[in-house]
């Protein structure tokens, strides 16, 4: 590539981000994947454009400990969200162990498989509107700036976030970016 080139694709990129953040600016409780598409960014670029300090990110290498400590807060969300779909199972996080390249997941909840935990890069923790009500989410970010997996705070009958799942949440954003 060209130094010309180089200097093209950073402004194009930066144009990009520009944009984004003005989408985000006009409609901040928005679904961040779909604004990401629309201006052909990763979800991490989407994620580091929220203002202030709704994405706290941490190093993928603090994915056991907080898969652990996700393990102690209760009924949560477990989101998968690809071009494709978006799939979403509530229960527990059960425990998981390393093993044959895996973080496997295995326990008494609907919540099992096997994770590449060596691709995480970053952990965001998210809090964010999303449409029009307060989320608190763990994202779990692979070297590509895709989400691997989100975890979401739950919700009570009357759509409220658990609070003690939400000082859970707000304990362990605090711990992670202590270290």
């Amino acid at each position: 590539m060209t130094a010309v080139a180089a200097t093209q694709d950073r402004q194009n990129i930066q144009d990009r981000i520009a944009a984004l953040q003005a989408t985000i600016a006009e409609k901040p409780d928005g679904v961040l994947e779909s604004y990401a598409e629309q201006h052909g960014v990763s979800m991490r670029v989407a994620l580091e454009c929220l203002p202030g300090d709704q994405a706290v990110f941490v190093d993928g290498t603090r994915f056991e400990d907080i898969w652990a400590d996700l393990t102690t807060f209760g009924p949560i969300v477990f989101i998968v969200h690809s071009a494709d779909g978006v799939f979403e199972t509530k229960g527990s996080l059960p425990p998981g162990s390393s093993g044959r390249g895996y973080f496997n997941v295995h326990g008494e909840s609907p919540i099992s498989g096997h994770i590449k935990a060596d691709r995480c890069q970053a952990v965001c923790f998210v809090d964010r509107p999303f449409f029009g009500r307060r989320s608190c989410s763990v994202q779990f970010v692979n070297g590509d700036g895709n989400i691997m997996f989100k975890v979401f705070i739950g919700r009570d009958d009357k759509r409220e976030l658990l609070a003690d799942q939400v000082a859970s949440f707000e304990a362990l954003r605090a711990r992670m970016q202590q270290k």
